[in-house]
């Protein structure tokens, strides 16, 4: 008989109305069992969309009464922390959407109390599991690039401010704006790509000039509740360099808002023997930028034109793991050097010196 596992999901709002629970819905090795939000009339209705027998508004509540294996949190940034290492302490696996924490010192306690505990914990990184991403990191690990030396990446939206006045663009909550919410998923990515190199210094800007602007033209300003009068205390565009150990360096780019072309996510590899790009606004194609006998040539990978579900993949990985003990592709340390990276940014921005990891 096939094992199943069974999860409790804490928080019933869009990432785990639109992402999460239709992914779930589609495995045979998994039956979630309880949701969890202390807005119980979120929580009724995620229920009753989604068929699932339990409602909480207390996530300690839930752990306590239901026989879970596993937690999904998909929380504001500042309870992932709080709610990983209590799920991890009663003896549950943990997948947490991103970003890891909001300080260094919560990522910490977070991998302590999976490795005290033996328990499988995951944050989401689910640009790993595009096409293009995957077939870039076989052509890596081949050694068809070379060195990979220099790196740029970034997402940049003209106007998409999630949830503005509500806890995305409250900094308690939050722990900052588009630096934290979208630098994670494409620094992370780049830094995948070249191997995970240790991080060892930063410097960074960060600007507000948006705040006091409603205009939208992104579907992503949708994500998050709206307070008409409620706090923009965070940034609207970031810019950073990351130096590596091994003497590699990337730039960053990150905006909700900013006077561009159009929204776009990128990133860029240079390589001794070849270099990579892809780009959100060039029909999603990874090109390579190589040369063969005496000429410079342009690849574009075909199998990587079109990308999978990659919340999808992300979360049957992590039930691949906690099932059947597969390899991890996340470590809890990378999401360590990640909150180093991104607060070390918004310290260099503060002090507008370098910052030294």
């Amino acid at each position: 008989m096939e094992k199943v596992l069974r999860i409790g999901i804490i928080g019933a709002g869009g990432i785990s109305t639109h992402c999460h629970m239709p992914a779930y819905q589609k495995m045979n090795n998994v039956k979630i069992v309880a949701i969890c939000d202390i807005k119980p009339e979120k929580a009724k209705l995620f229920a009753e969309s989604f068929s699932i027998p339990a409602i909480y508004e207390d996530y300690k509540e839930m752990i306590a009464k239901e026989e879970l294996d596993a937690v999904d949190i998909c929380t504001p940034n500042y309870l992932h922390s709080v709610m990983a290492v209590d799920a991890l302490n009663s003896g549950l696996h943990v997948m947490c959407e991103k970003p890891d924490a909001v300080s260094v010192e919560e990522a910490v306690k977070m991998k302590e109390a999976s490795e005290k505990n033996g328990k499988v914990l995951m944050v989401m990184r689910n640009n790993r599991f595009m096409n293009v991403s995957t077939f870039a990191k076989k052509f890596i690990d081949a050694g068809k690039m070379g060195e990979i030396y220099a790196s740029r990446c970034g997402w940049q939206r003209r106007r998409g401010i999630p949830g503005k006045g509500g806890w995305f663009t409250t900094k308690a909550q939050s722990g900052g704006g588009p630096l934290i919410d979208l630098g994670v998923h494409m620094i992370d990515l780049t830094m995948w790509l070249m191997g995970n190199p240790k991080p060892v210094s930063v410097s960074g800007c960060t600007y507000s000039k948006f705040a006091n602007n409603d205009v939208s033209d992104s579907v992503n300003s949708s994500f998050g509740e709206k307070k008409a009068d409620g706090t923009f205390d965070v940034e609207d565009l970031a810019m950073g360099f990351i130096r590596f150990e091994n003497g590699a360096c990337m730039q960053i780019e990150f905006s909700w808002a900013s006077n561009i072309a159009k929204e776009r996510r990128f990133f860029e590899l240079r390589g001794t023997k070849a270099g990579a790009r892809w780009d959100s606004l060039d029909d999603k194609n990874l090109y390579i930028f190589t040369e063969e006998f005496g000429s410079t040539v342009d690849y574009c990978p075909k199998t990587a034109g079109k990308n999978p579900q990659h919340h999808e993949a992300n979360l049957r990985h992590f039930v691949d793991v906690v099932l059947n003990g597969a390899e991890p592709v996340f470590l809890p340390d990378q999401g360590i050097d990640m909150i180093k990276i991104l607060n070390a940014i918004y310290k260099s921005a503060e002090t507008g010196k370098e910052v030294i990891l």
